[in-house]
């Protein structure tokens, strides 16, 4: 069955915008690349399942199968990318440019060519019937909600057994990675004009306090939690966007910040809000003004690798191939994917994919055509495996 070359792929799904952000005036529908996939893959012979998210207008789950039964391999790669500043851009965003043996475009590495070269790498097995069933999972809103990886049922998924997840890791199979939490504080105090500060009660300067706060925090937990085998190895907590204020003449009556935590395996994300809480509210508090802690949405975990079989054989096929990208023990990475949504549903999952995350959520984003056919090979070569 034909489909489309590899390139022509990979440059509809670029073409097709599908920003994902907590911020409404920067979310974007994902549904032109489902539907891209789905095109492709139904003439391969795959059943197509395209699962709107409750809640979640213009978003929707791609879930395509070929075969049928249980415990089979799943290839997920999320289907949105992150907002970007179009002005820094060198080239179009939304066209595949090619230079320096590199493809350039926004979501070019985190993720879109990665389902691109699961739909190549499917083809050669178009209409024929595995002994277990293959997955292609495409997801909504990892960049933002991960609304989509949560809406995933084991049911689904066909009770697959073994996952891979196609993150930019430079090919490295990775096995551990932080969990993140989103947070937006709000503070309120009460506005009047600014020639006289104590008519009011200015919620910039209670912002303020909050930073110092909030950066004392953060260099506690860098000292009291350490773990190694993370090039970062202590929790992070990122100052990501602050707003308030309408004027200049004004003692601001509100602000609010927006703040991340990347936290290490074994630490708990509900009781580290706790403390943020029980540690800015009462100094807010004393100072008169009101405080408002929330998640922006519900933590994603930390992510520990529920099995070894996979790692040992995407190990094994590097080996045989003289791949010097081959990692026998697995990685850590200090950024968060779908992988705990997954093996919470009990799938043993590997993140491993094309491209470098030095390279995502920045202008000119790109990937190093070198990692094209390596990743294809390895994707075959789990297929035939798991599968056939």
């Amino acid at each position: 069955m034909q489909i489309p070359p590899l390139k022509e792929m990979v440059s509809s799904l670029i073409a097709a915008p599908s920003v994902s952000s907590t911020m409404p005036q920067f979310d974007q529908s994902n549904l032109e690349v489902v539907h891209l996939l789905a095109n492709w893959l139904t003439p391969l012979g795959f059943n197509v399942d395209i699962q709107p998210i409750t809640d979640r207008p213009g978003k929707a789950n791609i879930i395509a199968t070929l075969g049928e039964g249980r415990d089979g391999l799943l290839l997920s790669g999320h289907t949105d990318t992150v907002p970007f500043d179009v002005h820094l851009w060198q080239s179009d965003p939304f066209t595949v440019q090619e230079r320096d043996n590199r493809w350039y475009g926004l979501g070019i590495c985190d993720m879109k060519s990665f389902l691109a070269m699961c739909v190549t790498a499917a083809a050669p097995y178009a209409h024929t019937k595995p002994t277990r069933p293959l997955t292609i999972l495409g997801t909504a809103d990892e960049e933002s909600s991960m609304s989509g990886a949560r809406s995933i049922t084991r049911e689904a998924i066909n009770h697959s057994r073994f996952a891979l997840i196609g993150e930019p890791t430079n090919l490295q199979a990775i096995t551990r990675h932080k969990g993140i939490m989103m947070l937006s504080l709000t503070i309120t105090g009460h506005s009047g004009h600014s020639s006289n500060p104590d008519l009011g009660n200015n919620a910039i300067d209670g912002t303020g306090i909050a930073i110092e706060l909030l950066s004392k925090f953060r260099a506690d937990m860098a000292k009291k939690y350490q773990d190694t085998q993370f090039e970062v190895h202590y929790p992070t907590l990122n100052l990501g966007c602050i707003h308030g204020g309408d004027n200049p003449n004004r003692i601001c009556d509100h602000a609010e910040l927006s703040f991340d935590l990347r936290i290490l395996p074994g630490m708990n994300s509900l009781a580290i809000v706790e403390q943020l809480d029980s540690t800015l509210g009462p100094v807010l508090n004393q100072r008169g003004l009101a405080m408002d802690l929330k998640l922006l949405h519900a933590p994603i975990n930390p992510f520990e690798c529920n099995g070894i079989e996979l790692l040992d054989t995407i190990a094994q096929f590097q080996q045989n191939r003289d791949d010097t990208s081959s990692n026998t023990h697995g990685g850590a990475v200090a950024f968060a994917t779908e992988a705990p949504f997954l093996t919470d549903l009990g799938v043993e999952t590997i993140v491993m994919g094309p491209g470098s995350i030095d390279q995502a959520h920045q202008p000119n984003e790109f990937l190093d055509l070198s990692q094209l056919d390596p990743t294809i090979a390895i994707i075959r070569a789990l297929i035939q495996k798991y599968c056939y």
